[in-house]
């Protein structure tokens, strides 16, 4: 057993936050010490967010799977032509919207290829005959109607944005998001995770959070591991959203994510990171981001295995559906209410319902845009929860 290892873990069960240094041999940890690691985590998860673990029930609108960029480990980007190529009208949207809502859904969650305008011209012209010139522009139309023809409240996820977009989008959607994924430049190169992706480029991705930030925006974030970072580059990215988290306050997420191999993708044949990767990047994600970080693991990227995923120190299962699936990874069903439930418990925390915006950031009227406050104040009770015992989604299994 490397000493490093040892050293790292006996500080972070004292409590102490990791370097980076130690944070790097932390994801090293061998697995004579992950039960040390995992407590570790686990028990700064306690100190800031308790014995609970969150979830919110909502439906997934992919408006566009078009996408200027060709990230070697993506099935959900499309060109104009290809099986499974789709751009919602304002009617389907609001259509999916009203069946989410039926089904109790809370979030109407906007996923969207980045910038498709820019690169095919019979976008393009589905943009213009909508009456809009970009696709952001077309995002807050569609979000506008989301939450003046139903309950629901938006989330959008529409990747690189300007400050005058975000500022606009801030108006009808409670919270928004970009995953940052990696700072590393590296896989930038050719035949590597983000070879021909110019908004995979990490200056300009944080630069998007931070200007979240200077707006307010209650914002969600994350890395995406096994895509040939190094875990210096892995722990880099953590701390860049550390760092940015601590300037303006207003990275209410984290999600740690798993690539997932798939037939199709030039990255088909690239190894998956293990069960115990993942672990321990969630583990020391908790350590270095602290006791008060919402981190999230998705639970249908673990297959039978997201039952472990509490011991690592997360706190909220994410976004999960009733209705939709997740059309990132749609061969990866969501898991029923019922399984996370029994997941939950088997960790021996309490499974609770949030909005797509969280209870911290909820009760602040400098987070949430004053048109969209009093839809926040009728969901939630006294902790900025959804109201309500969860009974109510007995035919979710």
């Amino acid at each position: 057993m490397a000493l490093r290892e040892l050293a790292a873990v006996e500080r972070a069960a004292g409590g102490r936050v990791p370097s980076a240094e130690e944070a790097v041999a932390l994801l090293g940890t061998p697995a004579s010490l992950m039960p040390d690691l995992l407590a570790a985590a686990a028990a700064t998860r306690d100190r800031g967010r308790g014995r609970r673990v969150t979830f919110s029930a909502k439906v997934f609108v992919p408006l566009t799977n078009l996408c200027r960029d060709y990230c070697g480990y993506c099935t959900f980007r499309r060109d104009p032509g290809d099986p499974g190529a789709l751009t919602m009208t304002p009617e389907q949207v609001v259509a999916l919207a009203r069946a989410g809502e039926r089904l109790g859904a809370k979030e109407a969650l906007f996923s969207l290829g980045d910038r498709p305008e820019a690169l095919f011209p019979e976008y393009r012209h589905f943009l213009r005959r909508m009456g809009h010139r970009t696709t952001l522009d077309y995002l807050r139309a569609v979000s506008t109607l989301v939450v003046s023809e139903t309950s629901l409240l938006p989330h959008a996820n529409p990747g690189v944005m300007g400050e005058r977009d975000l500022s606009s989008l801030r108006e009808v959607n409670v919270s928004m998001g970009i995953m940052l994924e990696t700072t590393s430049e590296r896989l930038l190169g050719p035949g590597l995770a983000h070879d021909r992706a110019p908004d995979k480029v990490p200056a300009r991705r944080l630069r998007t959070i931070a200007l979240a930030g200077k707006l307010s925006i209650p914002f969600t974030t994350g890395v995406l591991i096994g895509i040939g970072e190094t875990h210096g580059e892995r722990v880099e990215a953590l701390l860049a959203i550390r760092d940015l988290h601590e300037r303006y306050g207003h990275i209410q997420e984290v999600i740690v994510q798993n690539f997932r191999r798939k037939p199709g993708i030039p990255m088909r044949d690239h190894p998956e990171p293990a069960m115990d990767d993942l672990l321990r990047t969630a583990a020391v994600a908790r350590l270095l981001l602290g006791p008060d970080m919402n981190i999230q693991v998705p639970p249908n990227l673990s297959d039978a295995d997201f039952a472990r995923l509490p011991d690592a120190g997360i706190n909220d299962w994410g976004g999960v559906s009733p209705l939709t699936p997740d059309h990132i990874n749609p061969e990866r069903p969501w898991p029923g209410l019922a399984a996370l439930r029994r997941a939950t418990q088997r960790a021996g925390l309490e499974l609770r319902e949030r909005l797509a915006v969280y209870p911290e950031y909820a009760a602040r009227s400098e987070f949430v845009h004053e048109a969209l406050r009093p839809r926040v104040r009728g969901f939630v009770d006294g902790d900025g929860l959804v109201r309500g015992d969860l009974e109510r989604w007995r035919t979710w299994n």
